[in-house]
C-alpha cells in the first residue's frame, strides 16, 4: 500500500461478532491497524432476535483497546432501559431498532442526551417510508440487509432499492444522516451498495474470516473510489 496515497472514501465498520473472542485484544488491534473507521458491535438479547451475543463487559473491553469509535447496534427489546449503561460501557454510536421502539423519538432523544450519536435500524421487511417522521432527528439509519440475529448470512438484494429510496428521501429534504448497511456485505456487492447511496459498510465474515483481514478492509475501503496523490 502506497503511503503517499489518500483515498477519499466511505466508512468501514468491521463487525466484532465474526471475530475470535478468545483473542479479543488482538482482533481489536487488527482493526486499529487497518483502514477501518469504526468498530461495529452487535448486541442481541435472545428475544428481539433468536440469538444472544454479548453485553456490557465485552463492549467495555473492546472500548479499552479500540482506537476507533465503537458503533453499537442494539438488537434488543426495551432498549431505553440500557442506553445509558451502553454509553458508559463505551458506545460512541448507538442504534436501536424501529421495530423495538414504540416511542422512537423519545428513545432517540435519550441516546443523544448521553452524548452518543443516535441511529435507527430497520429489518429487511420494514419500509424506509416508516422513517419519514424521524429522519431529521437521527445521525444514522442502519439498513439491515439480512434478517438480524446471526452472522454469515447472504445479502438480501431487495436492500439495494431500499437504500436508493432512503437516499432520495434524505437528499430531497437535505438531511445529512449517514446510511449504514449491515448483513452479507463483501467485495461482491459493496460497489452496488455504495452506488445506491450507502455511507457506512458493516463487514463481519468478509473481514475476520478472510485470509488477510487487513487487506479485505483496505479493499472494501477503496472500492469504487478514485485515488488522490498527496
Amino acid at each position: 500500500m502506497n503511503s503517499n496515497m489518500k483515498h477519499v472514501s466511505h466508512l468501514i465498520a468491521p463487525s466484532l461478532l465474526a471475530s475470535d473472542f478468545a483473542h479479543l485484544e488482538e482482533e481489536v488491534n487488527l482493526v486499529n491497524q487497518s483502514d477501518a473507521d469504526w468498530l461495529h458491535l452487535d448486541v442481541m438479547d435472545g428475544h428481539f432476535v433468536p440469538n444472544i451475543s454479548f453485553g456490557f463487559p465485552v463492549i467495555k473491553a473492546a472500548k479499552k483497546y479500540s482506537k476507533v469509535p465503537c458503533d453499537v447496534h442494539l438488537m434488543i427489546e426495551k432498549p431505553d432501559q440500557y442506553v445509558e449503561r451502553f454509553r458508559e460501557a463505551g458506545a460512541d454510536i448507538i442504534s436501536v431498532h424501529y421495530e423495538a421502539c414504540p416511542n422512537l423519538h423519545r428513545t432517540i432523544q435519550l441516546i443523544k442526551s448521553t452524548g452518543a450519536k443516535a441511529g435507527v435500524a430497520i429489518n429487511p421487511h420494514t419500509s424506509v417510508t416508516l422513517l419519514e417522521d424521524i429522519l431529521e432527528d437521527v445521525d444514522m439509519v442502519l439498513v439491515m440487509s439480512v434478517n438480524p440475529g446471526y452472522g454469515g448470512q447472504k445479502f438480501i438484494y431487495q436492500s439495494i432499492p431500499k437504500i436508493r429510496k432512503l437516499r432520495a428521501m434524505m437528499d430531497e429534504r437535505n438531511i445529512r444522516a449517514l446510511i449504514e448497511v449491515d448483513g452479507g456485505v463483501g467485495l461482491q456487492n459493496a460497489e452496488k451498495i455504495l452506488q445506491a447511496g450507502a455511507d457506512v459498510l458493516v463487514a463481519g465474515s468478509s473481514v475476520f474470516r478472510a485470509e488477510d483481514p487487513k487487506d479485505a478492509i483496505y479493499r472494501l475501503k477503496t472500492i469504487g473510489k478514485e485515488t488522490i496523490f498527496v
